[in-house]
């Protein structure tokens, strides 16, 4: 007799910071759908995703009219923000803020010239947050150092 292997589902698997998650990607497997049910949608619903469209398309064309460097700037400025946020933080969280100030670097120092009129903005906020980092972190050291008996 011959044995045939039993056909398997096919599977692959979705990575997510959590770790993989397997995907059934079997023909028994339901499909999502990815297409909204626009005729479910009552005549007030319908306009207000009509808006909705109207006004993404806009902001897209808008997007697309500005310097990609500028985008990216404004982009910058939110790491730098974001960093400055986790080193406020009492205590300072100084992982979270490392992982904004290294974000902010990685662009800042890949794009060298590329960063148009707010490249030098961009490097002094990076040098000075990365200072403030440093400053924050060594504080925070000492404050858990005893201090140093007199007697001696």
């Amino acid at each position: 007799m011959e044995h045939t292997p039993a056909k398997e589902p096919a599977m692959s698997s979705l990575w997510t910071p959590g770790g993989e998650h397997p995907i059934d990607r079997s023909e028994d497997a339901p499909t999502p759908s990815t297409e909204p049910l626009v005729e479910d949608l009552d005549p007030e619903e319908r306009e207000q995703v009509e808006a909705m469209a109207k006004e993404m398309a806009a902001v897209r064309e808008q997007l697309a009219s500005v310097p990609a460097a500028v985008v990216v700037a404004n982009h910058l400025m939110g790491l730098y923000e974001l960093g400055t946020i986790h080193l406020s933080q009492q205590p300072p969280n100084l992982t979270e803020a490392s992982v904004a100030i290294d974000a902010l670097g990685a662009v800042v120092d890949r794009l060298p010239g590329r960063l148009g009129e707010a490249e030098s903005t961009m490097r002094d906020a990076l040098h000075q947050i990365r200072l403030a980092y440093v400053a924050i972190e060594k504080a925070g050291r000492e404050a858990d150092t005893p201090p140093e008996s007199e007697a001696g």
